[in-house]
Formats: structure tokens, sequence, C-alpha cells
């Protein structure tokens, strides 16, 4: 059985939190949101638009914060998705195949 830490934003198999140490986790509940992944801002705005295409509800969280990102600019600025833990597996899988997915390879002709 899973279980969530509120702080991390994480389900987890285990009674207290490997992550920040919190002890005695809740019984995850299926609209708690779970953190997915992390990204650089053109990467994660990609995988949203793929998360909505996909009707899969999400929350975004900025990293460094609108006063740094406007000082940086939003290149550098880096995105935190999260998704219902109802969700987490399709959107796993979708995270996967977007940026895990091997190399194209070369046609017969050498070219690419």
């Amino acid at each position: 059985m899973y279980r969530y830490c509120e702080a991390c934003h994480v389900a987890w198999d285990t009674e207290d939190c490997p992550m920040c140490g919190r002890q005695r986790l809740r019984e995850i509940r299926p609209e708690d949101p779970c953190y997915l992944t992390e990204k650089e801002w053109i990467w994660g705005e990609m995988l949203e638009d793929v998360l909505k295409q996909n009707d899969i509800p999400f929350m975004r969280k900025n990293v460094l914060g609108a006063a740094v990102a406007i000082k940086t600019g939003l290149m550098r600025e880096r995105v935190r998705i999260y998704v219902p833990f109802r969700e987490m597996a399709r959107a796993s899988r979708i995270v996967k195949e977007l940026f895990n997915a091997p190399p194209e390879e070369k046609n017969e002709s050498g070219g690419e």
C-alpha cells in the first residue's frame, strides 16, 4: 500500500518518507498531487501540452520563481509537474516516451 508525504508530494511504500524523513505518512488518495518530473521550461511546456492532449490534469510549479526568471530569462527556469496519483502511471509512461526515447536509427542509405 502506498503512503503519501504531504511535504514532498511523493507516494512511497514505506511508513516514513525517504526524502525528507517525515514519519507516519498517511494513506494516499487518488486525487493527491504527486511529483512527476522536473524539466527545463521549454520541455515543461511541451510535456504540459501532451498531458492536456491526454486529458491528464496537472499542476505546475516554477522552481526559480517569477522574480528570478525575469532577471535570468525564461530559458533558465525549471518547472516541476505534479499529477493526481490516479494518473501517475499514465503520466509516467508519457514522460518515458517523450524523454527516454532511443535515438532514431539511420535509414538504409546512411542518411537520417
